[in-house]
């Protein structure tokens, strides 16, 4: 090996010693600065864990209102989907009650009246049936117990025939559309008869 290759080796390997040696001083040196550089990191990775749950937890907030917007916009159109013809249905009603009224009024043992009075009976089972199919149904609760929600009390009776606070006559029939009611029925109500006091 010549002298000039084992200078340039001494050289290289003094280098290193020097690396080593600054490594280990800055080490040694660092002991208190390193806690405090370790503190400053584990501050920072606590703020980024708290950032991160905030940003977490907005995310569902956000999840969540966007699932609520859309169940209450799918039930809204769900309901103008199956009320859309209120309006057309209620102004049907009339109709449906003067056909119930000319059949109720009309002589049907007079030969001149039989053949309208049928006329009059097919169309309004067809009015009603056209009806039915788009949600329209007739409320006629003779007999059955007084309903406040689709009953309209125009009278109480008193009556040994019938159960007390049962529907004694119909004097309108009422309809519903999907389960909403669009008029009430018009009900004359039973009671029971009157307990004589004066005795």
């Amino acid at each position: 090996m010549s002298s000039k290759q084992h200078q340039v080796d001494a050289e290289q390997a003094a280098e290193q010693d020097m690396a080593i040696d600054a490594e280990a001083g800055t080490g040694a040196e660092a002991g208190q600065p390193d806690a405090a550089y370790v503190a400053e990191l584990e501050l920072k990775l606590a703020e980024a864990e708290a950032n991160a749950q905030n940003e977490k937890d907005n995310a569902l907030r956000a999840l969540a209102e966007m699932e609520n917007i859309r169940r209450r916009s799918a039930q809204d159109v769900e309901k103008a989907q199956k009320f859309a013809l209120e309006k057309f249905a209620s102004e049907l009603l009339p109709v449906i009650d003067s056909l119930e009224r000319a059949l109720e009024h009309t002589d049907k043992e007079n030969d001149a009246f039989k053949a309208v009075c049928e006329g009059v009976e097919l169309t309004l089972k067809s009015l009603l049936s056209t009806v039915e199919k788009f949600g329209v149904v007739q409320i006629n609760p003779q007999g059955e117990p007084f309903d406040p929600n689709k009953h309209q009390a125009m009278s109480m009776v008193e009556s040994n025939e019938v159960a007390p606070n049962s529907v004694l006559a119909v004097m309108m029939k009422g309809y519903e559309l999907n389960g909403r009611v669009l008029r009430p029925a018009m009900v004359m109500v039973a009671k029971g008869p009157s307990i004589d006091t004066q005795a």
